[in-house]
């Protein structure tokens, strides 16, 4: 599989599905990027190149942990945008993927041609995701057997009250239907999980939200938010706001989708991702 070396010498491996133009894939968590798949197969349109971040999936770990820090990341989606010998890049990044994505933009917005945001994570803009918007779209599923259990864990996590078991219960919200499917993608996505990679990844110095908002604010190329009607991990009131600090952002709420909207609808999923990347 094909790899580059990064600004510190740490071999990072990329996945590449499918032809035609290239969009550089960020994913969340932070983990590795086999949990994206082909995006519902939008690798039929483009290119993909998935990156697996530092210290996750087929990419080395560091010696240095700290390297994994968000802000630190910027340095190699930079490094691999040279590596391919693109002078400007379409970039897709989910979830936590998003805050890398936004300070990359804040650094090189001369790189970045289109930007879709899937069910992004706020850190690195400021915004607050309040108890009432997540529990407002969660309580869209009360309908579902397993709302009741999933729903009281949810309570305990937006009073700041979490345990493991509580973040583990309230799973079901990522998707649209928990079936045997999406709880296989759930838990291989928790076993590809490296919790020392996370704490790096959320450190102190990792986020600084006024600059970031103030190069959003100035870039001038179009955005794409796409958010789950259902989802309490990134709540379309909040999307709203998010895709309010760019000059050129389009809100597209997909209905009935989770966190994770390439599984829950992959045909609505990609014909609006080609249509913005086109």
């Amino acid at each position: 599989m094909p790899s580059f070396s990064a600004y510190d010498g740490t071999e990072l491996v990329y996945h590449v599905l499918g032809d035609g133009d290239p969009v550089v894939c960020l994913p969340g968590g932070p983990t590795d990027s086999a949990y994206l798949g082909d995006l519902g197969g939008l690798s039929a349109h483009r290119r993909l190149i998935r990156l697996d971040l530092r210290g996750t999936g087929k990419s080395a770990t560091p010696d240095d942990l700290s390297s994994c820090r968000c802000d630190r990341l910027v340095d190699d989606v930079e490094a691999l945008r040279e590596h391919l010998g693109l002078d400007r890049m379409d970039v897709l990044a989910h979830s936590a993927g998003a805050n890398p994505a936004v300070q990359y933009l804040s650094r090189h917005p001369e790189s970045v041609d289109r930007l879709a945001l899937i069910a992004p994570s706020v850190r690195a803009v400021g915004l607050t995701i309040t108890g009432d918007d997540r529990l407002e779209a969660a309580l869209l599923r009360r309908g579902e057997p397993w709302f009741p259990a999933a729903f009281a864990a949810l309570e305990t996590v937006v009073v700041g009250r979490a345990t493991d078991d509580s973040w583990k219960a309230i799973a079901p919200f990522s998707y649209a239907r928990w079936d045997e499917a999406a709880q296989a993608h759930q838990a291989a996505g928790d076993e590809r999980m490296n919790m020392d990679v996370v704490a790096a990844f959320g450190a102190e110095g990792a986020f600084d939200p006024d600059t970031t908002r103030a190069a959003l604010a100035r870039f001038a190329a179009p955005v794409l938010l796409l958010a789950g009607e259902v989802d309490p991990g990134a709540p379309p009131r909040t999307m709203a706001g998010f895709a309010g600090l760019f000059p050129h952002a389009e809100l597209v709420v997909q209905p009935r989708a989770g966190h994770n909207p390439w599984i829950d609808d992959a045909d609505r999923f990609v014909a609006t991702v080609e249509a913005f990347l086109s």
